[in-house]
């Protein structure tokens, strides 16, 4: 048996969404594209996210590019995949560090929130090494 990639695993009542399913992005307005790209692929799902679904995928896809930026050597991609139980959110960066839980910077604005924001909704988190020195941070959402 071979092994699948990302992007031949949607499954025969999921369809591949009309948009793009990788994303890269390296400033800062790469993070709204993100977010719009999310958008796109979960309105081009059959059968079709709920609203709230479509931006609970826009927030995580957000707070991960985000990390990607401002912790992990300001570059990330991203790539989307749909089977019929999840949405998977796949965001590779440039550091093998692993992201690490802090309390919230409610006054001061040095962040916090990211990664319980991105972690919350999710069923599945994984981290792998790679692709080169960085990392993969894996997201399941359920559907």
């Amino acid at each position: 048996m071979r092994n699948r990639s990302m992007t031949d695993m949607v499954p025969p009542h999921t369809k591949a969404s009309a948009a793009p399913t990788v994303a890269e992005g390296d400033s800062p307005a790469g993070i709204a594209r993100a977010r719009n790209v999310a958008r796109a692929f979960a309105e081009g799902l059959d059968p079709a996210q709920a609203p709230e679904a479509t931006e609970t995928l826009a927030l995580a896809v957000s707070e991960l590019a985000t990390n990607a930026l401002r912790h992990d050597g300001g570059r990330y991609t991203l790539e989307l995949e749909a089977t019929a139980g999840a949405i998977h959110i796949a965001v590779s960066d440039l550091k093998p560090a692993l992201p690490r839980e802090r309390a919230p910077d409610l006054n001061g604005g040095a962040g916090g929130f990211g990664w319980p924001m991105a972690r919350r909704p999710a069923s599945e988190v994984t981290i792998t090494p790679g692709p080169g020195p960085g990392k993969t941070t894996r997201v399941r959402l359920p559907r």
